[in-house]
């Protein structure tokens, strides 16, 4: 399709916008950024690209993709896989004074209660990992698994914490790590995003929609939320009247309007808004496919503890996740929402709450790393679950609440990971006899960051890009974060 640049509505948009303004005076914002990036300082960024980007630095990558497993609300680690039988001899006792100098809390007032796990624990695979009753096929994983015991953060409420998780900042705005790391890699398949985002819980997760953004990325980089019943992307399916023709022949010449206005302002986000349409369009038919489960054995979906193909869940989306690595997709994040155990009755209590969260993803959790390893596929597939923050070893008893549960807690939590290069059935760090603090082998949200970048290929300390006069990275402005090598085979 030709297009006419000297008609009257394409000569009056070229009238004068802002930008024009900026870059006709010399003061574009990607020349003022560029000329941040040329400074002969030398800590600087390295040397850009034409575009003004800084050449992405690679590494010899464990994994090909990550699939994180997040439960929101911050699961109860202390009654998961940090057994403390001192909790259960102090059991309702009052906490120590020495525990609470200092220290604030979400919710607890006053001298709280020791509370010992109300579940029971046993030992499993070669390095007696420690499981709770309430997770009898994880338990079964043992070997396949490291448990980091020893995970610490600095956010104490939930968006806070899992935005801090996933993007490196506790305030919205800022690239999630699906971004960052598609953005270091891209998509092994044209015909899908490298990013994508499965829900279940019933609601978002705390940090909405913040923490699967590109931020200051370029927006083809930014999570597609893929959903596990109905269709599964909103507004992907050609409205009526349209066919596919005369889609293909709309794309082309909004393509063709792109270029110009691109080379005419210099705009990269132009041009990743094509790269949007054309992979939309190349969806429509890929993402029926990949997320059409009814072509999965029967014994499938039972192992995953899937009884309805058609009803969104957490086993649905742990299987959906699969299908997606296999075709390769860069990193696909779950969200399950329903972990926020205070204890003010029973939809959120240690009794009823935390065994029915479990009864939910424990089973497909394990089933997902399982799949993954019989298929040939867990080596290349990094497998993460965890929660925002920890909980406390006391009672909450939030006004005055006879119901069980925990406060939110910085100091101490436990995650684990399973392939991707990591040891198998290895137990990293301890906490102390509490599991009020982290006794030896602290992990960072930064050491995470910094270890999961690196499993894929991506050097956290160089992965960058510039925004506001900054090298903006995942890892933060500082080198705090380390790579966690201890971890790996």
């Amino acid at each position: 399709m030709k297009i006419d640049t000297q008609h009257p509505i394409w000569l009056a948009g070229e009238a004068g916008t802002r930008r024009e303004l900026l870059r006709g005076a010399g003061l574009g914002i990607g020349a003022m950024a560029l000329g941040t990036l040329m400074t002969d300082d030398a800590g600087a960024a390295p040397k850009p690209q034409p575009d003004g980007i800084p050449p992405i630095p690679k590494k010899k990558a464990r994994a090909k993709a990550v699939i994180y497993l997040h439960m929101s609300g911050a699961p109860p680690t202390l009654d998961c896989f940090d057994y403390k039988p001192t909790l259960k001899r102090l059991d309702r006792q009052d906490c120590p004074a020495e525990l609470m100098k200092g220290e604030r809390f979400a919710f607890i007032k006053g001298v709280p209660k020791i509370l010992g796990s109300p579940h029971s624990f046993a030992q499993y695979g070669k390095a007696g990992m420690w499981v709770s009753s309430q997770l009898p096929y994880t338990s079964k994983i043992a070997d396949e698994i490291t448990l980091v015991r020893s995970m610490v953060t600095d956010q104490i409420n939930h968006s806070p914490a899992e935005m801090f998780i996933y993007t490196g900042n506790a305030f919205p705005g800022n690239a999630s790590m699906g971004s960052w790391i598609t953005y270091g890699l891209g998509s092994s398949n044209k015909n899908l995003p490298g990013f994508v985002v499965l829900l279940s819980g019933g609601t978002d997760p705390t940090g909405g929609k913040s923490i699967w953004s590109s931020g200051y990325l370029p927006s083809v980089y930014q999570g597609v939320q893929c959903r596990a019943a109905g269709d599964p992307i909103l507004f992907l399916s050609d409205p009526k009247g349209i066919d596919r023709q005369s889609r293909r022949r709309t794309l082309d010449a909004l393509s063709t309007l792109n270029k110009l206005d691109s080379a005419r302002t210099g705009d990269r986000e132009t041009i990743a808004r094509t790269e949007q349409y054309e992979l939309a369009y190349r969806m429509q038919m890929a993402v029926p496919e990949v997320t059409d489960i009814r072509k999965e054995k029967p014994e499938t979906l039972e192992r995953y503890g899937i009884t309805n193909p058609a009803e969104a869940s957490f086993a649905k989306n742990c299987l959906l996740a699969r299908r997606l690595v296999e075709q390769g997709v860069r990193y696909v994040q779950l969200y399950d929402w329903g972990w926020d155990i205070h204890g003010t009755g029973p939809g959120d209590d240690l009794m009823t709450a935390f065994p029915q969260k479990c009864q939910q993803t424990d089973k497909a959790a394990a089933a997902l790393v399982m799949d993954l390893k019989e298929r040939g596929l867990l080596d290349d597939v990094l497998v993460v679950w965890g929660g925002e923050f920890g909980r406390t070893p006391m009672n909450e008893a939030r006004g005055g609440s006879t119901y069980l549960g925990r406060d939110h807690h910085p100091h101490a939590f436990c995650m684990w990971m399973a392939g991707g290069g990591m040891k198998q059935g290895y137990i990293h760090g301890e906490t102390d006899e509490l599991g009020y603090k982290v006794a030896s082998g602290k992990v960072t949200i930064r050491d995470l960051q910094a270890t999961i970048l690196d499993a894929v290929g991506l050097d956290p300390y160089r992965l960058r890009f510039p925004f506001q006069g900054l090298d903006q990275r995942l890892i933060g402005p500082t080198n705090e974060g380390q790579v966690q090598t201890a971890l790996y085979r």
